[in-house]
């Protein structure tokens, strides 16, 4: 078996969709990135590339890259699962916890895990998304961004 983590942050801007795990949140807001910023999922994927000992998102999906800007995460997600798969293994479950103060997502938790267990092919019971506030401290206190960290088991193929 094989632990990663992961973590990731984006700041909040006008004119800008806010995803998370590929799910449209509606808010005033949206986070700042090359790709469309899902700052859940490249934490997901940070923890996944980490458990497999194979650097981060910036080095498979470098910013520099004009063939990333403005993609969907949800994609990215998919060719690092391709890597699980490469590497002999799939995943056991993942755990990630958005630190947010606004808005709230309970609504959407639901279908947010849905769409990662749809893209990772694994049960939707592997997948546990949580979201928490700092209690209006520092910048995502003050929404001026949101930040995410994930945890994450793989385990060899059987």
């Amino acid at each position: 078996m094989r632990i990663g983590f992961g973590y990731d942050v984006h700041r909040l801007g006008k004119n800008e969709d806010l995803i998370l795990a590929g799910e449209k949140i509606d808010y005033p807001e949206g986070l700042i990135g090359h790709s469309d910023a899902d700052v859940l999922v490249h934490a997901l994927m940070d923890s996944i590339l980490g458990a497999l000992a194979l650097g981060d998102i910036g080095k498979h999906f470098p910013d520099t890259d004009d063939r990333y800007k403005g993609i969907s995460s949800m994609l990215l997600l998919k060719e690092v699962c391709n890597l699980i798969a490469k590497e002999g293994y799939e995943l056991n479950n993942a755990d990630v916890t958005l630190v947010m103060q606004a808005p709230k997502i309970a609504p959407y938790i639901d279908k947010m895990r849905e769409n990662i267990s749809f893209i990772m092919n694994t049960p939707v019971k592997n997948i546990s998304i949580k979201a928490t506030t700092e209690e209006k401290l520092g910048f995502s206190g003050r929404k001026e961004g949101i930040k995410a960290y994930s945890v994450c088991l793989l385990k060899e193929k059987e």
